[in-house]
């Protein structure tokens, strides 16, 4: 079964912990990759290589990978540099996702440069550009990557006044209407009707973090409900 086909409307689950946060542990992402799958997932979203062996020990699904590093020249830090790219090949993970937006990576490089660099390198990889606008997402598509997400919606200073849900997901329905890529929905999908309306507008899977995987961020929700009495 092709890659799509096992993705296609479903949910992929992000399962990520970063060094500050509680559940920062490959043993524990590695378990709750195997809840997802349990749960209903079709793939996972996962960062840094030693997580995404775990995760692999634990289930058999489709992997986004990506390498968050700082960098001191760059505000760019999902998988920002050919060295993240190598590992991520190397560990054999089904799709890389990289920063797509406009944002200079390290040493001043654009997108289109970095896109061309990584295909000469590895022509076959499937590649994912996680961007914040809709201009953004029409370049990669372009570039040619093989899906356009809308990861970075909101988090960028060139969409700093955007949410992927306003106006019913207008951006998400633009960059549907708009690319030839398969979109992939990501970024606040915290809600089932959210998940499932992304899908309905034609996106072809979805990724959902935070509500899912991060237990602060669910019971920090709680609480502001609570505390409204």
């Amino acid at each position: 079964m092709e890659i799509n086909e096992k993705l296609s409307k479903g949910l992929i689950v992000s399962c990520q912990a970063l060094d500050d946060e509680p559940l920062h542990s490959s043993f524990i992402m590695g378990r709750m990759a195997l809840a997802a799958k349990m749960g209903g997932a079709v793939g996972i979203r996962a960062n840094t290589v030693d997580d995404i062996r775990e995760i692999k020990k634990n289930v058999d699904l489709p992997i986004i990978g990506i390498i968050k590093k700082d960098y001191e020249d760059s505000s760019v830090y999902i998988t920002p540099t050919m060295d993240e790219v190598d590992e991520l090949v190397k560990e054999g993970v089904e799709i890389i996702a990289t920063d797509g937006t406009n944002s200079k990576r390290p040493k001043n490089k654009g997108l289109e440069d970095f896109y061309k660099e990584i295909r000469s390198k590895y022509p076959d990889i499937k590649l994912m550009a996680d961007c914040s606008t809709l201009d953004e997402a029409l370049l990669a598509d372009k570039l040619g990557f093989d899906y356009i997400g809308t990861t970075l919606v909101g988090y960028t200073k060139q969409s700093q006044n955007d949410k992927i849900d306003a106006d019913d997901f207008k951006i998400l329905r633009e960059i549907i209407d708009k690319c030839n890529h398969p979109v992939i929905a990501e970024g606040n999908i915290d809600t089932p009707a959210k998940a499932k309306r992304v899908l309905e507008l034609g996106a072809l899977t979805v990724v959902v973090g935070g509500a899912i995987t991060r237990p602060q961020n669910i019971t920090k929700k709680f609480v502001a409900c609570i505390e409204t009495l």
